[in-house]
């Protein structure tokens, strides 16, 4: 596909949507390019339209009557099924039965059916439903008009237009396969065509890349472990990138990744909702009234993290009788309030050998999701450090690996007094009687960096930039039968750090396969292990990550004959970021 004239990021997130975009006419080779981010028009209250530089990550689905009065109407859609945005959110603490939030929580959590119409999630039968899926489809479909309304409105050739731009999508690090499956196949249904994915804390990296380029030895030094430390909405992603100097050229590498955390901001605000429930006299809240309470809380969270001159908001839960005015119950959240649960609660002062519980709380959890157990990131983060030391090479002898600089990202960190008290905390686990804190590297575009830095990755796809190396962040297993009341073994087909495009034939080994009747091929990923490719290993349960299996009909010959065929299996890294896995008969040109 011939280049497009822009490089388009997207940071799809669970709280907002941001968009940056770089125009390739204006890249000079050695210069910075200039970065833009795209405003988004969406609807604000009814009948009224503004541009913001974030669209809510919040749908609402009004009733046919409300569509039927042109009162929600976009300039590219005068009857909207469904409202994306500010107009959505402020809704969600009135309405919450009818707005979709938290979509993208939804998409990676595999005991529900996420291409069903399951949300909003335990609304009344009346209500329509969309899927997690669909959800995401429909952001980025208003990404897509919005963008074809104000820059490729005028268009003949349609060359400008979204779809036909090089657009690079964020995922979480954390995000299992099905995940980015389904994030591609909300892509799809949304219309683009040339996309890829990109995991946050990496997209976070390049934006500091796209800040700095030509400055990074004032700020590392070689051989530095940068921890990006990524706590936004939904998911907390900690990912480790090492940094060599060679010859005057940076060369940066991701060696580490943590598992699927779903711990971030959404818990916040369900502790803060807990926090003023308490204050509310013991007043027993309906589920409507809890979920209006959360909602409260997250709007007052984030004006009093956002504004300097606004240190406390008043938070009103409609009541549950006739009376609404009289029966509304008030309470008050302050910002030293909402600092004070984030130290404690999410970033306590924990020792190095400490490790999270796995026994569910009570509290702080909304219905049907699998929040984290425990909701202290400084647990989850010695963890991850711990369990990064035989993936770092020259770790040391310490229990952790210790990280030279942190790069913050994710809205969870915009106070600074969290951001320095977790630096606190690590430089205490590496105290050792001596005076040590890592470096705290800022990026320039915190707000929007994970767009920024995705937009710049399209730059680097096309050879413009500074590219992070070290390949796949996880080892992909395919299960293998064996005799009966062995083990269950698993033979590794995709390695840690396997590239883009890489094309992995295991043709030393032959395999046999049923055809023309129901199989199910196994499949399991590490973040941890570091096996060879084609290496067979005893399946354990508490190192290997589950995926949905592969269930297929593998067509030979006439169909109702059911052969064995011997077999070879293949696998690659997609250019989407996604593993594709296959058979090749070794007989035949069957693939």
């Amino acid at each position: 596909m011939a280049r497009s004239r822009y490089a388009i990021g997207i940071d799809l997130g669970t709280t907002n949507t941001v968009v940056a975009y770089v125009d390739a006419t204006e890249v000079l080779e050695g210069e910075r390019p200039p970065m833009r981010l795209l405003p988004l028009p969406q609807l604000v209250a009814e009948r009224e339209v503004a541009a913001r530089p974030s669209l809510p990550s919040f749908l609402y689905l009004p009733t046919a009557e409300e569509i039927a009065t042109g009162d929600l109407a976009m300039a590219w859609e005068s009857r909207p099924d469904a409202v994306a945005g500010e107009f959505a959110r402020e809704a969600s603490a009135l309405v919450p039965g009818r707005v979709v939030a938290s979509a993208k929580s939804w998409l990676c959590y595999g005991d529900v059916d996420r291409e069903a119409a399951i949300l909003p999630w335990g609304s009344e039968e009346t209500v329509r439903k969309l899927s997690p899926v669909e959800a995401s489809s429909r952001y980025l479909a208003h990404i897509r008009d919005a963008w074809n309304h104000a820059i490729a409105i005028d268009d003949p050739g349609d060359t400008m237009r979204f779809e036909r731009q090089e657009i690079v999508v964020t995922v979480p690090a954390s995000f299992d396969e099905e995940a980015r499956e389904l994030t591609v196949e909300a892509a799809l249904e949304a219309g683009l065509e040339n996309f890829t994915l990109l995991e946050e804390p990496l997209a976070a990296f390049y934006a500091w890349i796209y800040s700095y380029r030509g400055s990074f030895e004032e700020r590392l030094s070689d051989d530095d472990l940068v921890l990006v430390c990524d706590v936004g909405g939904g998911t907390s992603d900690f990912s480790l990138v090492r940094a060599r100097f060679r010859d005057g050229e940076v060369e940066f590498e991701r060696v580490a990744v943590g598992e699927h955390l779903l711990l971030g901001g959404d818990n916040l605000d369900l502790a803060l909702a807990h926090r003023i429930e308490a204050k509310l006299g013991g007043a027993r809240l309906s589920l409507r009234q809890r979920s209006q309470l959360r909602q409260q809380c997250r709007r007052a969270k984030e004006r009093l993290l956002g504004d300097a001159d606004v240190d406390r908001e008043q938070i009103s839960v409609l009541g549950a009788g006739g009376s609404v005015v009289g029966g509304t119950l008030a309470a008050e959240l302050t910002a030293d309030e909402v600092v004070e649960t984030i130290v404690e609660g999410f970033l306590p002062e924990v020792g190095a050998d400490a490790r999270p519980a796995r026994q569910r709380g009570a509290g702080l959890r909304e219905i049907g999701l699998p929040y984290a157990a425990d909701t202290a990131i400084t647990r989850h983060l010695a963890e991850f450090l711990a369990a990064s030391r035989e993936a770092v090479a020259g770790g040391g002898d310490r229990a952790l690996v210790r990280p030279d600089a942190i790069l913050f990202n994710g809205g969870f960190f915009i106070p600074e007094g969290a951001r320095d008290h977790l630096v606190a905390v690590v430089a205490e686990w590496f105290s050792s009687g001596e005076a040590w804190s890592p470096r705290v590297l800022v990026d320039d575009v915190a707000e929007s960096a994970v767009a920024v830095g995705a937009a710049y990755y399209g730059l680097v796809r096309r050879g413009e930039g500074v590219r992070i190396g070290g390949g796949s962040s996880r080892a992909y297993y395919l299960g293998v039968a064996g005799e009966e009341g062995e083990a269950a073994r698993a033979v590794c087909v995709v390695p840690r750090g396997a590239e883009e495009g890489e094309r992995l034939m295991l043709s030393d080994r032959r395999f046999t396969v049923t055809t023309n009747r129901p199989v199910v091929f196994s499949l399991w990923s590490s973040t941890r292990r570091r096996d060879a490719h084609g290496d067979v290993i005893a399946v354990d349960e508490e190192e290997l990550h589950r995926h949905a299996p592969l269930v297929t009909v593998l067509r030979y010959g006439r169909r109702s004959h059911v052969a064995e065929l011997e077999v070879r299996v293949a696998a690659e890294l997609s250019e989407r970021g996604t593993v594709e896995l296959w058979c090749e008969a070794t007989g035949t040109p069957h693939r």
